[in-house]
C-alpha cells in the first residue's frame, strides 16, 4: 500500500471524501494536511515507540582509524546519519574484547569526572554526547567498536531510499501498512471528538500481532537456546 492508498482508506472509514491526490493542491486542502501530519506522526510513532522492529535495526561500526582524538586520552566518532536511538538492550563492544562489553556512564560530569581522574573500567567506557559516540580509552587503528541502532527513517521513497517522513503519494511505510492505516483512524477520530475505542482496540490488537512476528517466539523446551539473556534452570528433559 502507498500513503494514497492508506489515506483512501482512512478516509473511508471517517466518512471524509477520499483524495485523487494527497499532495495535489494541498496547500489550499485542510483536511489533506491534517491526513499527512497523521500520516507522519502515526508512523513515527509506530517505528519508534514501540518496539525495535528487526525491519529498522541497523549496524554502527567505527574503526580507530576514523575516529577523533578527545582530550584526555578519549575518542569520538560521529554517528550514522540515519541514526535515531540505540536499541533498548544495546551494547558498544570492542572487536579486541568482544564477550565483555564496555560500560555505559550515563551522566556527562560523571564522564568528565572519571576523565579527569584517570580512572576507567577495564573493558572501556562510553557515553553519547551532542550527536558522537565518544570512548575511552582511545580505538586503535584496526580496532573497532560495534553496537545496534533504530534506523530513523521509516518511510520508503518512490524516488529511491528512505526519509523519515512522507513525500510524495506513491510513497510507503517501511513496516505494516495496515497497522499504520488503523492507527490513523482511531487517533483521526479521538481528535475529532468522535467515538474511537473500538477502533483503538483494533488497532491495538493489530500492532500486537504484528510486533509478535516481527521476531521468532521463544522456545521454552527443547535444545536450542531461548536468547542470550535466557539461563537454563532446569535443562533435563521435563518428567511427564
Amino acid at each position: 500500500m502507498t500513503l494514497l492508498t492508506v489515506v483512501q482508506d482512512v478516509c473511508a472509514a471517517v466518512g471524509v471524501t477520499a483524495p485523487q491526490s494527497v499532495f495535489s493542491s494541498i496547500t489550499n486542502n485542510r483536511t489533506m494536511q491534517e491526513m499527512l501530519s497523521l500520516a507522519n506522526e502515526m508512523a513515527q510513532r509506530i517505528a519508534y515507540d514501540t518496539r525495535d522492529w528487526t525491519r529498522l535495526r541497523g549496524y554502527g561500526v567505527h574503526d580507530g582509524a576514523a575516529g577523533t582524538a578527545e582530550p584526555l586520552g578519549s575518542m569520538s566518532f560521529p554517528l550514522p546519519a540515519n541514526f535515531k536511538r540505540l536499541l533498548l538492550t544495546s551494547n558498544v563492544r570492542r572487536s579486541s574484547n568482544p564477550v565483555d562489553p564496555m560500560r555505559f556512564v550515563a551522566d556527562q560530569d560523571e564522564w568528565v569526572q572519571r576523565r579527569q581522574r584517570g580512572v576507567a573500567d577495564s573493558c572501556g567506557e562510553w557515553i553519547l554526547i551532542n550527536g558522537k559516540l565518544y570512548v575511552h580509552p582511545a580505538v586503535p587503528i584496526g580496532v573497532t567498536v560495534t553496537y545496534l541502532y533504530v534506523d530513523k527513517n521509516c518511510v520508503n521513497l518512490t524516488g529511491g531510499g528512505r526519509g523519515d517522513s512522507f513525500m510524495n503519494d506513491l510513497d510507503s511505510f517501511a513496516l505494516d501498512e495496515r497497522v499504520l492505516k488503523l492507527g490513523m483512524i482511531w487517533q483521526w477520530k479521538a481528535q475529532k471528538g468522535s467515538s474511537y475505542a473500538e477502533d483503538l482496540g483494533t488497532y491495538g490488537d493489530a500492532l500486537n500481532i504484528s510486533m509478535g512476528h516481527d521476531s521468532p517466539a521463544p522456545i521454552i523446551i527443547g535444545r536450542s537456546p531461548i536468547s542470550a539473556h535466557a539461563r537454563v534452570a532446569y535443562p533435563w528433559p521435563v518428567p511427564s
